[in-house]
């Protein structure tokens, strides 16, 4: 059994008579990447900083590497590095003097602050970049540079609040493979995101929505639940047929992507292709189960329209 790096239980969190998280329960395991998926507004960024004890819950219980949440929260700040995706550096600092800053901050001694910085100029691609100034950095390496300065003090958690948001997909694909070189080495990292490509590399994930956790578990888990629901039509004519599918009883989403239409039903089917063939009523229309997708997820279990 893997041990549990964050428990909560009851997690809240109001803002007068706003709700923003509301009765949450986690338990992320240690050694993995945990993700949130959800749209702005959803209370991801809230939900972190409670996890990581900048923000007190109205209700529930937070334990965090074994630290009660918020009585221990100063003492966790040693073992945690948070990145949010403003990158959180000096613009006016060259690469090298925001790095060491952050290092006084944690207390490091010069000479391990020395090493540190190396290792992580080489790691991250920064070292021919180490004199120039934040300011004048492209968005990947800003994000590059905020990597490396969240993990200077080496923590055994790394919370990162939609690290992405600002970076262009290589980039993006580049960032989580450094994620995993450092669950490689032992870290757990809690992650945010609204991209469905980052949330299917997570080991396990989070549904939220309007401070709602909706479903959790693995990306295969919640992908196989909605097997005998995905349905993928072929034909001519697609904007009108997608509003015949969604006047169908039973009919979850359709969505067009390229030259199909995609069907998302409300229930499993035995043999969803018969169910569609049987409504629609037309021949010249092709019908072809699918595998389910994270998108496909995101809407079977939050309460947005069903019509996008």
């Amino acid at each position: 059994m893997t041990d549990s790096a964050i428990t909560a239980r009851g997690l809240t969190r109001r803002f007068g008579d706003v709700v923003a998280v509301n009765n949450v329960d986690l338990s992320i395991p240690e050694g993995q990447i945990y993700g949130f998926l959800g749209p702005n507004g959803s209370g991801k960024t809230t939900t972190i900083r409670m996890l990581c004890g900048l923000l007190t819950p109205s209700e529930g219980d937070v334990s965090v590497l074994g630290m009660d949440i918020p009585t221990e929260a100063e003492a966790l700040r040693h073992r945690i590095g948070y990145m949010t995706q403003k990158f959180s550096l000096y613009d006016d600092l060259t690469v090298e003097e925001n790095m060491a800053f952050i290092c006084r901050v944690y207390g490091l001694s010069r000479s391990l602050a020395a090493e540190r910085i190396r290792s992580r100029l080489d790691r991250y691609g920064l070292s021919a970049l180490r004199e120039r100034r934040a300011a004048a950095m492209s968005g990947g390496q800003r994000q590059r540079l905020a990597l490396a300065t969240a993990t200077l003090h080496e923590p055994d958690l790394l919370f990162l609040d939609e690290p992405t948001s600002a970076v262009d997909p290589e980039n993006r694909r580049d960032f989580w493979e450094k994620l995993f070189d450092l669950v490689e080495d032992g870290s757990t990292i809690l992650v945010s995101t609204h991209y469905m490509d980052e949330a299917e590399r997570c080991h396990q994930l989070a549904i939220l929505e309007t401070g709602t956790l909706c479903k959790q578990g693995s990306p295969a888990e919640l992908m196989a639940e909605l097997a005998g629901r995905v349905v993928e039509i072929q034909g001519q004519g697609l904007r009108d047929i997608k509003a015949r599918v969604l006047a169908l009883p039973g009919v979850r989403s359709a969505a067009q992507q390229g030259l199909h239409l995609r069907v998302l039903l409300s229930d499993n089917h035995d043999d969803p292709v018969a169910f569609l063939r049987a409504g629609l009523s037309n021949p010249e229309l092709g019908f072809q189960s699918a595998r389910a997708s994270l998108e496909d997820v995101f809407v079977a279990f939050t309460n947005g329209s069903g019509e996008r």
